[in-house]
């Protein structure tokens, strides 16, 4: 039996795979990533926090447009990566902070700006994080979210945690819109516009990326093959494995 923390697993799993969530076109662009820049807009003089910032996507498209951008992460290996690229595209506004998304080492009050990709879906308390999230926010600010999101029904639910848990066993939850829109008003949140988009992903790539064991690729493969019409249709299940996940960018005020 492990004596391991959630927090040990979340680095253990990305740490040694920083590179790779750096150089990963899934993560590296995006109409999410596009919107986030029109949401934020030119401000010279806003601090943002990229929260659960992984390869630093976040901070790369908002760096340009912002006075600062904090690129924080539990893994020390994932902001060594962001720094390192952030010198290599002359990106001198991102500084890095290392901690869990429940616990911030921010004063109240401390950004501008909030955004958040593909990452609360690794946290062990979601409603800890946005609760930080909010308290980190000042009066007027914006906080952007974006992950993978549950269709919301049971069947199809089921199945997306299984395979994103037998991928990554950092996995927490893709929480549904309507989770969504509930834990952010319990943190004290205003929710506000949310886009929902399809995101395909290449099954061989999307593996690979997390160095998944193979029984476990096996396991995917097999639930695919024997998973029901509305689950295959659903999310689109290709004979290579591939298929398509429903995303959303909420956008959330003080």
């Amino acid at each position: 039996m492990s004596n391991k923390s959630h927090a040990s697993v979340v680095r253990d799993q990305f740490g040694v795979r920083a590179d790779a969530y750096v150089t990963s076109a899934v993560h590296a662009q995006g109409e999410d990533l596009q919107q986030l820049a029109v949401i934020i807009g030119a401000r010279p003089t806003a601090r943002v926090l990229d929260l659960g910032c992984g390869g630093g996507h976040v901070a790369f498209r908002l760096a340009p447009q912002v006075g600062q951008v904090v690129a924080y992460d539990l893994s020390t290996d994932m902001l060594r990566a962001v720094t390192a690229e952030a010198g290599k595209r002359g990106l001198g506004n991102i500084v890095t902070e290392c901690g869990m998304a429940e616990t911030l080492p921010f004063a109240d009050a401390s950004f501008d700006v909030v955004a958040s990709r593909y990452s609360a879906h690794h946290w062990r308390d979601l409603a800890a994080g946005l609760k930080e999230a909010r308290r980190v926010l000042k009066k007027g600010g914006v906080a952007v979210f974006m992950d993978v999101i549950s269709p919301g029904a049971a069947l199809t639910d089921t199945y997306l945690q299984a395979v994103e848990l037998l991928r990554d066993p950092s996995h927490v939850r893709d929480y549904s819109l309507d989770e969504w829109r509930h834990a952010a008003t319990a943190a004290g949140f205003v929710p506000g516009e949310a886009t929902c988009r399809r995101l395909p992903l290449d099954f061989t790539s999307w593996i690979q990326r997390m160095a998944t064991p193979d029984n476990h690729a096996q396991v995917i493969r097999s639930l695919q093959a024997r998973m029901g019409d509305e689950v295959a249709r659903h999310f689109a299940i290709q004979a290579d494995g591939s298929f398509t996940v429903d995303t959303m960018t909420l956008v959330a005020m003080d």
